[in-house]
C-alpha cells in the first residue's frame, strides 16, 4: 500500500497519519474509546490467576464462546451476554425456557448442540473461550488452551475443571469457592467486580441461610450422588458441585474422601458406605425416571438404605456442575435432607 503525502506536512503529523491510515486500510483492529480509556486509567491489561497460572488479558473480551449450561449462566449472570459470540451445549440440560437467564440466553447464539472444537470457534471469531478440562478441553481432540492461544485465541479454565497434579484428576479447592472464584476473575477481566461481588455476597447468604436451616451433627443423613452409569456409577468427589451442595444442605457426602471432581467407583463402595438419600442427576439420553428404576431394581443396592426406602432426590445438571445454579440447589436440597430427618425421627 502507498502513500502520499504533502511536502508541506509536519512529519510528526505525516507519521500519524500513515499510521492511521496503514491500520484502517488494512483492516486491523482500532481499539474503540472504551478500550482506550480503560488502557489509560489503568484497568488493561490485566492479570487473572487462573488454575494456579497467571494469565494476562490486554483487554476486555468481545466475542466470548462458551462450553456447556453451567459456565454460559455463569456469564449471563453477570450480564456479559453482550460479550458473547454464541454458546456451545447439548439439548439434554434441562428446560431452559424458564430460567432466570431466558432473556440472555434469547439474545445469544446457540452456535452448536455437538462438541466444541477448534473450527467453530474461529467461524464465530471468537477471542476468548471460556470452557474446562472434560467441559470442552481435552487432549484427544487437540483443542486445549494452549492449541487456541497458539491460533491467537485466549482461554478461560473453569475452576472446578482444574487439574490438580495428580495425573487428570480435577479439583484445586471447594466447589462453592471455585464458582465465587470464577465470578471474581470475569468481574476483574470484564470489569464488572461490583457485579461480580454482589452475586458472591448474594450466595453466600442464600447458602448460610440454608445450612442454619439444615440437619445438624447425627442428624445428617448419608448422601450418595448418582450421574449415571450401570457397571460403575459417576458420582462426585470432593471437588466437584455436589460436595458443597450436599454438605451445606445438611448430608453426610459419602463420597467425600474422593480428591477428585467427577469420577468412576465400584458399587460396593456404595453398598459399604449405605446412602440413606440417592441424590440423581437429571440430564442425558438416560431420564430421571429411568434412572431411579434402574436403583430401585438394581440388587446388588437392594439392602442400601436409600433404596430400601425409596429415598431417592433429583436434581437438575446445571444444579450439580459449577453454576450459578448452585446455591439454589443448596436451598431446595435442605428442604429435602430436612424432610427425611423428621421421617427418621417419627419412624424412632
Amino acid at each position: 500500500m502507498t502513500l502520499s503525502v504533502r511536502p508541506t506536512a509536519r512529519p510528526t503529523a505525516a507519521l500519524a497519519l500513515v499510521a492511521a491510515l496503514a491500520l484502517s486500510g488494512c483492516g486491523a483492529e482500532v481499539a474503540s474509546e472504551a478500550e482506550k480509556d480503560a488502557k489509560a486509567d489503568g484497568r488493561y491489561p490485566v492479570t487473572i490467576e487462573n488454575c494456579g497460572e497467571k494469565v494476562t488479558y490486554d483487554k476486555a473480551p468481545r466475542r466470548v464462546v462458551t462450553n456447556d449450561v453451567g459456565i454460559t449462566e455463569i456469564m449471563f449472570a453477570l450480564g456479559l451476554e453482550d460479550r458473547m459470540a454464541g454458546y456451545v451445549m447439548p439439548d439434554d440440560k434441562g428446560d431452559l425456557g424458564g430460567v432466570p437467564w431466558k432473556d440472555a440466553y434469547d439474545k445469544t447464539t446457540w452456535l452448536s448442540k455437538k462438541t466444541i472444537n477448534k473450527e467453530l470457534v474461529l467461524d464465530a471469531k471468537a477471542d476468548l473461550v471460556f470452557a474446562g478440562w472434560n467441559y470442552g478441553f481435552g487432549e484427544d481432540r487437540g483443542f486445549t488452551p494452549a492449541e487456541l492461544n497458539r491460533l491467537g485465541i485466549d482461554t478461560y479454565l473453569l475452576t472446578e475443571s482444574c487439574r490438580n497434579g495428580r495425573g487428570k484428576a480435577r479439583g484445586v479447592m471447594s466447589p462453592l469457592d471455585a464458582l465465587y472464584t470464577d465470578l471474581r476473575n470475569l468481574g476483574k477481566l470484564f470489569d464488572v467486580e461490583d457485579r461480580a461481588e454482589s452475586l458472591v455476597a448474594k450466595f453466600r447468604k442464600q447458602v448460610a441461610e440454608a445450612e442454619a436451616k439444615a440437619p445438624q451433627g447425627k442428624d445428617r443423613p448419608r448422601v450418595f450422588l448418582y450421574d449415571d452409569g450401570r457397571d460403575k456409577p459417576l458420582t462426585s468427589g470432593a471437588y466437584a458441585g455436589p460436595h458443597d451442595i450436599i454438605t451445606k444442605a445438611g448430608g453426610d457426602h459419602v463420597m467425600k474422601d474422593l480428591k477428585d471432581s467427577w469420577t468412576t467407583v465400584g458399587w460396593e463402595t456404595v453398598v459399604e458406605r449405605d446412602p440413606e438419600v440417592i441424590v440423581v442427576n437429571n440430564y442425558g439420553d438416560t431420564s430421571a425416571r429411568q434412572k431411579r428404576e434402574f436403583l430401585l431394581s438394581y440388587p446388588p443396592l437392594k439392602d442400601v438404605s436409600a433404596v430400601k426406602n425409596k429415598r431417592i432426590v433429583v436434581l437438575d445438571y446445571v444444579d450439580l456442575v459449577e453454576s450459578p445454579r448452585n446455591p439454589a440447589a443448596v436451598v431446595s436440597l435442605a428442604k429435602e435432607l430436612r424432610a427425611v430427618t423428621i421421617q427418621s425421627h417419627e419412624r424412632t
